[in-house]
């Protein structure tokens, strides 16, 4: 798919790797819904980014794991562009918990981020992209998708989903919409993170380094480019998948 002219709604497309991802898009030509929950004022930051690489931008608060707001959000989206070409899964939850557990809440909140909301974004906005004559859409899960995390039990799993949801998506959207996902390795640090723990990190990969936001980015961009993938999986992680 050509990227210039088309419409792209970002989960989570305020900050971090969300927020490379729209930028991306936005210098590529294409016009931004960036979606966020909390983050008002960075999204509303990413938005003036966006805006100042000439494209059009909008910022639309959901919670993804909610089907009224989803809805909500697709309403606002279908009304300021007319419909949408491009859908990048971005939004997640980290949340942690012990297993066995007494945390419902949590295991519910994170796992309605990342299957239900993916689910429900798609499923709300995939019939626009069908009146448009096709799409694309792009899941970004990680490697906990295969690989358990300790105490990330509600994360894997949602992860772990979103491939499922990408493989079947792929087969019942077909051939119009192609649908696939990126999976990043540590290409950005958490906040907190204190430096030594970060060289820990760096040399579980095979490069010995951490990537950037932007290698996923350019991942994505692939991903939406290339027109004979779908079903697929690209890895950007260094390599650590092999050690």
């Amino acid at each position: 798919m050509e990227i210039k002219g088309k419409v792209a709604l970002i989960t989570g497309g305020a900050v971090r790797v969300g927020r490379a991802i729209t930028l991306m898009l936005a210098a590529a030509g294409a016009h931004v819904a960036i979606n966020y929950n909390a983050s008002v004022a960075a999204a509303d930051e990413t938005a003036t980014m966006a805006r100042a690489l000439g494209v059009e931008a909008m910022t639309v608060q959901a919670n993804v794991g909610d089907l009224a707001d989803v809805q909500r959000m697709a309403d606002a989206v279908l009304t300021r562009f007319n419909g949408v070409d491009i859908i990048v899964n971005n939004a997640s939850d980290f949340g942690q918990i012990d297993f066995p557990t007494s945390d419902i809440e949590t295991w519910q909140r994170v796992t309605r981020v990342s299957i239900d909301g993916a689910f429900f974004v798609c499923n709300t906005l995939a019939p626009s992209m069908q009146a448009r004559g096709g799409g694309v859409i792009v899941n970004v899960i990680d490697l906990s998708a295969w690989r358990p995390w300790r105490r990330f039990t509600a994360h894997a799993v949602g992860k772990a989903g979103m491939l499922a949801l990408t493989h079947q998506m792929a087969l019942e959207l077909a051939p119009t919409i192609r649908v696939n996902a990126v999976a990043p390795g540590p290409v950005l640090p958490p906040d907190n993170h204190r430096p030594e723990d970060a060289e820990q990190v760096a040399q579980r990969t095979l490069l010995k380094r951490w990537g950037k936001p932007e290698d996923v980015a350019g991942a994505v961009r692939y991903l939406i480019e290339a027109d004979y993938a779908t079903g697929s999986v690209v890895v950007v992680d260094g390599g650590e998948h092999l050690l």
